[in-house]
């Protein structure tokens, strides 16, 4: 598989390269798994990962016998992705650096299926999202998104939304990635680019986090690790709120563990389904 060239130009480049997500990745296989068996690939197929971080959907497409192609916009991501593909002896899928709102390199109608769960849903520019996706998916193929629920009750909506609560306010301009877990900004998002009401499925589903441990752990990993909640703790430490913002997370965390002794999460999210005709 060639070198593409995909520049990326995406500005939240530096919140995601900020942390290391392989470690939330890793509590998201079983997951990403499950997903994967449901997408009916075959060998051959063409699959494009967008938003693929390390590989938690790209890798089980691969192993299916696809050839797929997986696009993040995080350098640290791209790297840990090609070495796990490596390590698991997938020779027919390759990472690359990229942004989801301009996939350059990826010719119009070359992909049979374009899968992004949790990924495309954070870069800027939602309507050219939209437009890229549409564009590379050949006539009779699909795509798949997987998006966050704005209000939703269960765990990463809350996260984003407490976290919000402790950071300074967005620039002028900015859409929430939150958006694409509103069926009607999805549709309107897709109608720009051509695709019809008819040919969108919009289905609630659940994501689960699993790990060894109590909530409080993995509590701590999202700490360490993950860019919106590192930031929201660096802003609650120049604010003397650090404790607080531990605390209302802590509970988020403990009350939404259905594992007891061990950590397991589920997060309820917007699975899109958009048939091209």
């Amino acid at each position: 598989m060639a070198d593409l060239g995909i520049a990326a130009v995406n500005p939240n480049k530096a919140l995601w390269e900020k942390g290391d997500f392989t470690r939330i990745a890793a509590t998201m296989r079983e997951s990403g798994e499950e997903l994967v068996a449901r997408l009916g690939i075959r060998p051959g197929m063409r699959v494009l990962d967008l938003g693929s971080g390390d590989g938690t959907t790209a890798l089980p497409a691969a192993s299916r016998g696809a050839e797929v192609i997986a696009i993040d916009i995080a350098e640290n991501l791209v790297a840990a992705g090609n070495a796990r593909a490596a390590a698991a002896g997938l020779d027919k899928i390759r990472f690359f650096e990229g942004d989801a709102s301009r996939l350059t390199g990826i010719p119009q109608m070359s992909v049979d299926l374009v899968v992004s769960i949790f990924g495309a849903m954070f870069a800027p520019r939602p309507y050219d999202v939209a437009r890229e996706m549409v564009r590379v998916t050949r006539s009779g193929g699909r795509i798949v998104m997987g998006n966050w629920i704005p209000g939703d009750d269960t765990l990463v909506a809350q996260i984003l939304r407490i976290s919000a609560a402790y950071t300074p306010p967005p620039p002028a301009g900015f859409v929430s990635p939150m958006c694409w877990g509103d069926p009607d900004q999805v549709s309107q998002r897709f109608a720009a680019a051509s695709i019809p009401a008819a040919d969108l499925t919009f289905e609630r589903a659940s994501w689960t986090f699993r790990r060894p441990g109590p909530p409080s752990e993995l509590l701590d990993i999202f700490r360490r690790y993950y860019g919106p909640t590192m930031n929201a703790f660096e802003a609650a430490e120049r604010i003397g709120m650090a404790d607080e913002l531990y605390a209302e997370l802590l509970d988020l965390f403990e009350r939404e563990n259905r594992g007891g002794a061990n950590t397991v999460i589920p997060a309820t999210y917007l699975r899109v389904i958009v048939d091209r005709k």
